[in-house]
């Protein structure tokens, strides 16, 4: 890479569409749900090495011991007062930043199959955001799925990448049917890429109270060690809003960078099922002939796309077609895995 990357590392959210495994005091950035380590972890390692500076990570005030407990020595760490979703997170660290820093702002809780395929990307995204462009990247579709957002692509960029014709909110399953046969649609995954200050101008011109309250929580916030506080009454006067709200559905300098790199926002039971069957997780045994993942004790006759997750008790299933079976301590979950969507509205997970 000829530019620095400099990778911010958002650590928000609550996992409760993985409960009963992710609960509050441990969500699922710090479960280790494919492979030996967890998410976070994952993501710190393909966000290193050469070309890389030392990760920059944004978490809430209760999850600091898990991100020190599972961080890299050189990491730094900016200890939100209050969760304000990614917009006001992603400007707490534009601030922290010189201007031309380039940014690579990563969810921790994301799973990419292929490391190679993603620093090429990276790698693409960085010439763009050198240039001042905001730089999403859309992730190749493998089917019409209705839990994501789309990026339509609009004309080639010379270098590489393209301009961005629309976002689309998540669509009904018409629609992402429709999407998938026209071609030119990519999902929305979430990373970013762009200079510090470019953010800064677009934020202030788009949403200037968040910009203004973001900064001087930065200018009126100290250093603790390695640990950033911002103030906590400038913050707490921030509205909460995503980045794709807030900035990159109105910038005129939004670009995008397709790339297939075998990516799964893990966001469901189902979709952890689908990454495990792909990956072949020797954890887990990989997928016998039907399709059927287990992690944990369990016996499957007659069973086919069913995943069992048990940290203890024996299970067995008899007859099941596309059923998710997740024991953890005294709770145990059982859904289809098209109601596996809907787990976070059960009281368990809400009470967590």
């Amino acid at each position: 890479m000829s530019e620095t990357i400099h990778p911010i590392i958002l650590c928000g959210g609550s996992g409760t569409r993985l409960w009963p495994r992710s609960r509050a005091v441990r969500p699922k950035p710090f479960l280790p749900l494919l492979g030996e380590s967890s998410l976070f972890e994952q993501t710190l390692a393909r966000c290193s090495g050469e070309g890389f500076a030392p990760p920059l990570v944004v978490a809430g005030e209760r999850h600091v011991a898990l991100v020190e407990e599972q961080g890299t020595p050189d990491m730094r760490l900016v200890v939100e007062p209050a969760a304000r979703n990614t917009a006001p997170a992603i400007a707490l660290a534009a601030n922290l930043l010189p201007g031309e820093a380039i940014m690579l702002v990563c969810p921790s809780d994301h799973h990419i199959a292929n490391t190679d395929a993603f620093r090429r990307a990276v790698t693409a995204a960085a010439g763009l955001a050198a240039e001042g462009r905001l730089v999403a990247f859309g992730i190749a579709p493998d089917g019409p799925e209705t839990g994501y957002g789309y990026i339509e692509r609009g004309a080639p960029i010379e270098g590489g990448g393209c301009e961005i014709a629309r976002f689309v909110e998540k669509p009904d399953a018409e629609r992402a049917r429709a999407f998938l046969a026209a071609g030119g649609f990519d999902w929305n995954g979430g990373i970013f890429a762009f200079r510090a200050d470019t953010f800064r101008e677009e934020l202030a011109a788009y949403r200037p109270a968040m910009a203004e309250g973001a900064a001087r929580a930065v200018a009126q916030g100290a250093w603790d060690g390695a640990h950033f506080h911002p103030d906590a009454a400038a913050f707490a006067e921030v509205e909460g809003e995503s980045i794709d709200y807030a900035v990159m559905e109105n910038t005129g300098r939004a670009a995008l960078v397709p790339v297939a790199m075998g990516w799964s926002d893990i966001g469901s039971w189902s979709a952890l099922r689908d990454a495990r069957r792909a990956g072949g997780d020797a954890r887990d045994g990989g997928p016998d002939r039907q399709g059927n993942v287990a992690r944990g004790p369990a016996e499957l006759v007659d069973c086919r796309n069913v995943m069992v997750d048990s940290d203890g008790p024996r299970v067995s299933c008899i007859g099941l077609d596309d059923v998710i079976v997740v024991v953890d301590g005294d709770e145990v979950l059982v859904t289809s895995a098209g109601g596996a969507q809907r787990v976070g509205k059960l009281d368990g997970a809400r009470r967590q």
